[in-house]
């Protein structure tokens, strides 16, 4: 018969409110009240890597789930709003996205529904890469300034849409939020009218049906606990549909994303060189004494060859031969980092992004697949028309760093000549000739940069224009203060002269007053537009189905940690069942109390709730002193999971009068689901106000148990596809990880860390924290951990 075998054990230094298994490898993530997110191994409990709180996400975890391939991990923020996506080989965050709840449960689930249709569309989705070129890496040393997204690379952005198969990630909150995201980025449905605060959320995987368990709460009376279903069956009629038309999304949602930090690249390429130019030459205006203005200084420089004092003083005194060489090489370099930015990855995003909006558009013209699910060809095509502008600005801007690359490359060279015959030194005669065309762009450059206009210092407070190709990558709403110049256009001349093209919709506006990130943040929210109308229409196709009020919850156990009670779900694949299971401990508290649905909300189940009775459920005594006693010997469930189809992992503790010890036990539930006695259940009653009808069937363990020595354990998290534990005390501090499925083994062999106090509370209030096991806590982290232990005693002991 299967064993126990315990693998790990540590006492940690901050309460755990969040644990979740990785549904493909053996590691656990933790989240705690100082707002950590942890990742330990099961061997020795072993952590691997830890990410702390940050400003600008939040400091307040609610919430954990793992992608089903295991690759991403998922959390909520209470304090931010915010959800977001981690990778779990690197703690590196992918991906945010802000909600209007805090969110207090999430459940990341996968189809598993086969059709020849999807087969299909699962080996043809890679097609996009036959027309489209593969995305450009980010450059590493623009990716690491970022408040929020440390070293964050194009190639880890694109493998957030993960495999081809549909998975969601569902979230729920308070005041009925519940909202479900395909591939955890795309918002596919808004689920409205859901009573009170989600505490358990359950998405069959085929689609049929929801499961919550919700608390309602009222002035009069206790909170209440019901069990609902809602019918998700657009989303399982239309999976194919759904499928297609969420992968789609979230391609450009993650080409969105792509563009973002693409162009936060180019700001940050541009804005620590050529603000360096810009403030040299504001210093000399400021502290020029003449009355003439700096453009007619520079000018009869260029003309004659002569300059002003000043002019000469800041030329050899500031600038120096030596640094206008390298701020012009820096400048040069500056200029062709972004030129590289645009071609490579603006315009590469933007055509990935046009393909994909424009297959979009297509589906949504197939009325009779696509119309129930809400795509809207009105407004993809307004979005279409967004990108295309974004393209024109994009155009835009490398016209204008071409030009202006002419211009400086022009200028410097001249005032380097310049500089190098006030010096008096030898000037290369490579140098010494200048063209007339070299001399118009020193003059366009002078009349550009140094026109000092009285209208333009009252907005910028500068004397002169803001560099040409920088007024393009300010987030600002204001006009370009140097727009491109089209006087002598002749397309533009045609388009105005044209009352047919004018207004064309095949044309794209081109916006020639605004700036890039103006009109990436107007495509952003375009495209936002165009994305919210099939989550409205999927989110109010699903309906109520069921709604049973369980219990209430004494106000007595408002203070106790909520985030691991029960009622939990569990979702039965092979059978299409949804599972509940729950206690109620003020009617029965010996019992565990089971509730089956069929995924289908309208298809009737057989004994579809049943008790099983706790009282004698180990066949013999845990103490080996009182062989024979297990007949008087009552326990009580702390918490239970299911651990597989057919076996619910947990908890057990003797009533109070019984001196014995917490136990883990495995409850095959073959035999409680043969129960042949139905309930019938009356609507306008709650459950425990009927309890007493309820069959109960008595289940009596083997070995299939294991005594949880000096552990006053609370809490437990299986995984039973890897087929491990972690049990979690009382005080939230201490924890336990298990090996469930083993070859039985000798009490020697059993790690020394259970026997290492003979007293049964000794883990439990030991104020040493093992500080260098848990990466090198300094010493005051040490003795905040001891004192936070020694206040959870109380919680613990109670």
């Amino acid at each position: 018969m299967p064993a126990f075998r315990q693998v790990g054990e540590k006492q940690l230094p901050n309460p755990v409110l969040c644990m979740a298994w990785s549904p493909k490898r053996d590691l656990i993530a933790l989240a705690n009240t100082a707002g950590e997110l942890l990742l330990h191994r099961l061997a020795n409990f072993q952590r691997v890597w830890s990410l702390p709180p940050n400003e600008n996400t939040g400091k307040e975890i609610t919430a954990l789930a793992w992608r089903p391939d295991g690759k991403i991990l998922a959390f909520s923020l209470g304090d931010t709003k915010l959800v977001v996506l981690c990778d779990a080989e690197k703690a590196e965050i992918l991906h945010l996205f802000p909600l209007e709840n805090p969110v207090s449960c999430m459940h990341w689930m996968e189809v598993l529904e086969e059709s020849s249709v999807l087969n299909s569309f699962y080996t043809s989705e890679d097609e996009s890469n036959l027309f489209l070129p593969k995305l450009p890496t980010l450059p590493k040393s623009y990716s690491t300034t970022s408040k929020i997204f440390s070293e964050e690379k194009s190639d880890e952005i694109l493998n957030l849409l993960g495999e081809v198969r549909l998975n969601i990630l569902v979230l729920g909150g308070g005041s009925g939020f519940v909202e479900l995201y395909a591939y955890g980025m795309y918002k596919i449905a808004t689920l409205p009218g859901v009573p009170g605060t989600c505490s358990s959320l359950c998405l069959s995987s085929d689609l049929k049906s929801l499961s919550i368990i919700t608390e309602i709460r009222s002035a009069d009376n206790d909170p209440e606990i019901c069990y609902i279903q809602l019918d998700t069956g657009l989303l399982s009629d239309c999976l194919p549909e759904v499928t297609r038309m969420a992968r789609k999304f979230t391609h450009i949602s993650t080409l969105l994303q792509y563009l973002r930090l693409s162009l936060t690249c180019m700001c940050e390429a541009w804005e620590d060189i050529l603000m360096q130019m810009d403030l040299r030459l504001t210093k000399f205006v400021q502290e020029k004494n003449t009355s003439t203005q700096v453009q007619d200084e520079f000018l009869e420089l260029l003309l004659w060859g002569q300059s002003s004092p000043e002019l000469q003083a800041l030329l050899m005194n500031q600038l120096t031969v030596k640094g206008l060489k390298k701020l012009g090489q820096s400048i040069e370099t500056s200029y062709s980092s972004i030129q590289k930015l645009v071609i490579s990855h603006l315009q590469s995003g933007s055509e990935a992004l046009l393909y994909h909006l424009s297959e979009v558009k297509g589906m949504s013209l197939w009325k009779q697949k696509f119309q129930p699910l809400g795509l809207d060809s009105a407004a993809i095509e307004d979005a279409i028309t967004a990108v295309g502008s974004f393209t024109l600005k994009a155009n835009e801007l490398l016209q204008v760093i071409d030009k202006s690359m002419k211009n400086f490359k022009a200028f410097f060279r001249w005032l380097y000549v310049a500089m190098l015959r006030m010096s008096e030194e030898h000037v290369p005669p490579e140098l010494n000739k200048m063209t007339q065309k070299d001399i118009a762009f020193v003059a366009d450059f002078l009349s550009e940069h140094f026109s000092e206009n009285e209208e333009l210092f009252d907005r910028k407070g500068k004397y002169f224009n803001v560099e040409r190709v920088g007024q393009y990558l300010k987030d600002e709403d204001e006009d370009l203060v140097s727009p491109p110049n089209t006087k002598g256009n002749q397309w533009l001349k045609f388009l105005q002269e044209s009352t047919h093209l004018k207004e064309s919709p095949l044309l794209f506006p081109s916006y020639s007053q605004k700036s890039l990130h103006f009109v990436k943040r107007m495509m952003e929210g375009v495209i936002e537009l165009c994305l919210q109308k099939p989550a409205e229409v999927i989110g109010k196709s699903v309906k109520q189905a069921v709604c049973l009020p369980l219990y209430t919850v004494p106000e007595s156990s408002e203070n106790t940690p909520r985030l691991f009670e029960l009622p939990s779900l569990y979702n039965d694949k092979k059978t299409n069942m949804h599972y509940g299971v729950f206690c109620m401990p003020e009617i029965s508290p010996c019992k565990l109390y089971l509730l089956r649905k069929f995924t289908d909300p309208f298809r009737p189940v057989p004994n579809g709730l049943m008790a099983i009775d706790l009282s004698n459920v180990l066949s013999h005594s845990i103490d080996d002193d009182a062989a024979g006693a297990s007949s008087d010997c009552v326990y009580s469930c702390q918490d239970a999971r299911f651990y597989d189809d057919e076996t619910l992992t947990v908890v057990l503790r003797a009533s109070e009068e019984e001196n014995r010890g917490r136990v883990l036990a495995q409850l095959p539930l073959g035999s409680a689901l043969s129960c042949e006695e139905e309930f019938n259940w009356d609507p306008s009653l709650r459950l425990d106000q009927q309890s007493g009808a309820i069959p109960v069937k008595g289940l009596v363990l083997e070995n299939q148990w294991r005594d949880l020595e000096n552990m006053k354990a609370q809490f437990v998290a299986v995984n039973g596809i890897r087929k491990v534990a972690c049990v979690l005390s009382s005080n939230l501090r201490h924890v336990r990880v298990y090996e469930m499925d083993v070859e039985d083994e000798e009490d020697e062999e059993r790690p020394e860390s259970q026997n290492a106090s003979s007293d049964q509370d000794g883990l439990e209030e030991t104020p040493a924290i093992r500080g260098e096991a848990e990466g090198g806590e300094t010493e005051g982290g040490g003795q905040r951990a001891k004192e936070q232990l020694e206040s959870g005693e109380a919680l613990e002991l109670s």
